[in-house]
């Protein structure tokens, strides 16, 4: 490596040390379509002993190879661009170079226990799975994690996976309902730790579970910002206004996970959350997808934007938005609309205005905050 590369080496691994050194957490893009991996950073409390900085959060992997629901005829796929990341031992060793580079893994090798340094069999803490379909839970992919890993699946999700004998561990995603326990800590069963929850986010009216999304919480800043005062919002219209005011102890922050998308209207029990939440990512796409015009499969930008205006995530990242090869039945009748975020806001504020919206000023529109993660890129959700 000649002097000007090396230096450049050396810039780029200190502005990486510089980032890891907020102890926020990590969003990777494993492929252009909707595989993630979210690592959390664990609470002071936890780190002890020689162990790891992060949680390791895998989120619907699929990198090589095909996908087929139903059957080929029916319905296949292949990804259009190559995966940056091909393997679950890929993800492995982003993982532990991320560790390397935050502090973590001293000797770059394991963890101590009593006193010995021992190998980790995975760093992968979790698999979740939002989908039984196999554009999310991938059984080639699967098969390629630990055993000893345990998988958060949705229900028909969890079924599927337990036929393939290969976890010890398959755990079905309970559900967050603004009219049950809205207390995120209830939703943090074994084996995950008492700081984080997995759970799922359901619409009304989606029998399959189509338009759901999975909510990950966790309590690991020791700074949060004071719970905003309660506003009318949009669920105000459709009746769906949580009355209750939330109390400010254990508040957590959330990554809400939606590849299809959920209707706007169906984020009540985030707003009703108590203790309450403050989303942190929302991974939602921009293409308007659906076969013909019988079922909607990708909500798109429009209802994103919806959405985002309610949660007002620190991030809204889009997702499953690659436009891959595919093949079968079902692809003659694929309609996809490719949105823009600019385009989508363009046609928010006409059509509010034409309805005579006086909100339409300020932040409304304009503190819409929308990243682009590429394929292989990462981000520190500060």
């Amino acid at each position: 490596m000649d002097a000007p590369s090396a230096q450049l080496h050396l810039e780029i691994r200190d502005a990486i040390v510089r980032g890891l050194a907020t102890r926020r957490p990590l969003l990777h893009h494993l492929n252009a379509d909707t595989s993630w991996l979210l690592q959390v950073p664990r609470p002071a409390s936890a780190i002890k002993h020689g162990s790891r900085i992060y949680y390791n959060i895998l989120i619907d992997p699929w990198f090589i190879g095909g996908q087929s629901d139903v059957a080929r005829w029916f319905s296949q796929q292949w990804h259009a661009t190559e995966s940056a990341v091909k393997s679950v031992a890929e993800v492995e060793e982003l993982a532990r170079q991320v560790e390397i580079l935050s502090g973590g893994l001293r000797l770059g090798k394991g963890r101590k226990v009593n006193g010995e340094l021992k190998e980790e069999e995975s760093l992968i803490d979790v698999v979740a799975i939002s989908h039984e379909f196999t554009d999310h839970c991938h059984k080639e992919t699967l098969l390629e994690v630990h055993p000893n890993c345990p998988v958060f699946a949705t229900q028909q999700a969890a079924k599927l996976i337990s036929t393939y004998k290969h976890f010890r561990t398959v755990v079905t995603t309970p559900t967050f309902s603004a009219y049950g326990d809205t207390d995120w800590r209830s939703h943090s069963i074994v084996p995950l730790p008492q700081w984080l929850s997995i759970s799922r986010l359901t619409a009304s009216r989606d029998a399959l579970f189509y338009h759901s999304a999975l909510l990950i919480c966790f309590a690991t800043h020791p700074f949060l910002p004071t719970t905003p005062k309660k506003r009318s919002s949009l669920l105000t219209i459709h009746g769906d206004e949580p009355s209750s005011t939330p109390s400010s102890a254990e508040a957590a922050e959330c990554v809400i996970y939606t590849p299809h998308g959920i209707p706007f209207t169906s984020l009540a029990p985030i707003e009703s959350a108590d203790p309450p939440l403050h989303t942190l990512a929302f991974l939602h796409g921009l293409h308007d997808v659906a076969i013909s015009s019988a079922q909607q499969l990708n909500l798109g930008a429009k209802n994103g934007l919806q959405a985002q205006r309610i949660l007002k995530a620190k991030y809204w990242v889009s997702t499953h938005d690659e436009i891959k090869i595919g093949g079968g039945f079902v692809g003659w009748f694929l309609k996809r609309k490719i949105w823009t975020i600019e385009d989508a806001l363009k046609e928010a504020r006409a059509e509010a205005l034409k309805k005579g919206d006086v909100n339409v000023d300020g932040d409304e529109f304009d503190d819409v905050r929308f990243e682009e993660v590429s394929n292989g890129e990462s981000r520190v959700l500060e």
